[in-house]
């Protein structure tokens, strides 16, 4: 069974589906500022994870011919507005055929301070500059299954609940706790002050291999993960206690960000595993 008190759309003139219309994802962002914006979340997997943790959700807007994962959230949600349509006129609306057949509008927790994310944990990553929503998914993901504890994003990378981000992760963006850094903030004065070592993950003479020993001898440990193009900042370099890399076939010299969080994260926790 679908709700019956949902909202049929016949057409795109719905002031309140400007939200789903909305492609510029910094807008949605900074919607209700200073308060925390909107982010738009995509397929019953994605959805459910974001309500698992605690996120609260504005509307949904899903296809009459939604698959069973997507009705079953459906039907599971109280108090919110539903907007139903056939797939004609979502596809319209969204600009493509959905997940799924299910969107849902959602409100951004206030972000927590790198203190408050970083307490009682052994294992976190930073993504330095990582612009590329696939791959801020592809590490959130990783993280997830290696039991990496928290993540901090610095002011300069993508935004992990950017719709991409989120639909590669599979929606583990929402289980690892994690925050976004201001400019001004020195993430590595910070992680030091708290007791962290840090490793950055970059091709330098110093570099020493992933598997070395002192790096898993640590009791608190913060993997630093660079920019697609250029790496990390030389300053970051200088100042990480360890600089580590991946050995490899010579004939590449570096991994995309995604798959070297992967194989740095499985390296430091395959022994719990």
């Amino acid at each position: 069974m679908i709700k019956e008190d949902y909202i049929k759309i016949e057409n795109l003139d719905l002031p309140e589906l400007e939200v789903y219309r909305q492609n510029n994802e910094v807008k949605l962002l900074r919607a209700n500022e200073p308060e925390p914006g909107i982010f738009i979340c995509e397929s019953a997997k994605v959805i459910k994870r974001a309500l698992d943790a605690g996120y609260e959700p504005l509307s949904i807007l899903a296809s009459e011919a939604i698959d069973e994962e997507s009705r079953n959230i459906l039907n599971g949600i109280k108090d919110v507005t539903v907007y139903m349509g056939d797939d004609s006129v979502l596809r319209e609306l969204a600009g493509y055929a959905l997940t799924g057949g299910i969107l849902s509008a959602m409100k951004r927790k206030p972000l927590l301070s790198i203190e408050k994310i970083i307490q009682d944990k052994r294992l976190i990553a930073v993504l330095e500059n990582v612009e590329n929503p696939t791959n801020i998914g592809s590490i959130f993901r990783s993280a997830a299954a290696m039991g990496v504890e928290a993540i901090i994003v610095t002011y300069d990378s993508s935004d992990p609940l950017y719709r991409r981000a989120e639909r590669v992760s599979m929606g583990c963006v929402f289980q690892i706790p994690w925050t976004k850094t201001d400019r001004d903030t020195d993430y590595l004065k910070v992680l030091s002050d708290n007791g962290f070592a840090t490793v950055a993950m970059a091709l330098s003479d110093v570099s020493v291999n992933i598997n070395d020993k002192r790096i898993k001898e640590e009791k608190k440990l913060a993997v630093i993960l660079g920019n697609e193009g250029y790496g990390l900042k030389e300053d970051t370099i200088k100042r990480s206690d360890y600089v580590a890399k991946i050995p490899m076939n010579p004939v590449v010299d570096s991994l995309n960000v995604g798959a070297a969080s992967a194989v740095m994260f499985w390296e430091l926790s395959r022994e719990n595993f």
